[in-house]
């Protein structure tokens, strides 16, 4: 099964989940005091646009940089490599912050009680020496069970020209 349709059953389940769970019933909620807004600029006014662009330009290179700053949890596979999985037509190598995002990530994946052998890598050391030693494009997704997931694609940017899809001498 690969990793769309076994996401695409956990969120059926949880969904189910959802509706077959009764709301307790509790007190009437007060409705929270209305927050003023700041004004909202025209979706075609550039500058607002170009505000919205570079704040996401900004926090996904804060992100790449504290990825690349972790030691961060690599689960092997059978043959004591580095796990990775394929989707969207790319394979991706799963890496976690910690014990807490790994055993996260079984237990979305209904593989909770196996044993989940690591290695602990360097950020970097995965973007830049693994992903281009690789014969194969690869990107890497981290903490991708939890809140805070996110994906490197092999694009320029997150890993070496060499390695990425768009750059000089791609694989």
């Amino acid at each position: 099964m690969g990793f769309d349709e076994e996401w695409a059953g956990l969120r059926t389940a949880a969904a189910e989940r959802a509706a077959k769970t009764p709301e307790p019933r509790s007190q009437p909620r007060a409705q929270p005091e209305p927050q003023p807004q700041p004004p909202i600029a025209p979706a075609g006014a550039p500058e607002a646009e170009a505000d919205t662009v570079e704040m996401a330009r900004e926090a996904v290179l804060e992100r790449l940089a504290d990825f690349r700053s972790r030691v961060l949890i690599v689960p092997l596979d059978e043959r004591e490599g580095l796990w990775t999985g394929q989707f969207g037509g790319l394979d991706w190598i799963y890496a976690f912050s910690g014990e807490e995002q790994l055993a996260r990530f079984a237990q979305a994946r209904g593989e909770q009680g196996r044993e989940w052998p690591y290695r602990r890598v360097v950020g970097a050391r995965i973007l830049d020496e693994v992903v281009p030693a690789l014969d194969f494009p690869c990107g890497v997704a981290w903490d991708v069970a939890g809140p805070d997931g996110m994906v490197f694609p092999p694009l320029s940017g997150f890993v070496p020209e060499g390695a990425a899809l768009d750059g000089e001498g791609t694989k």
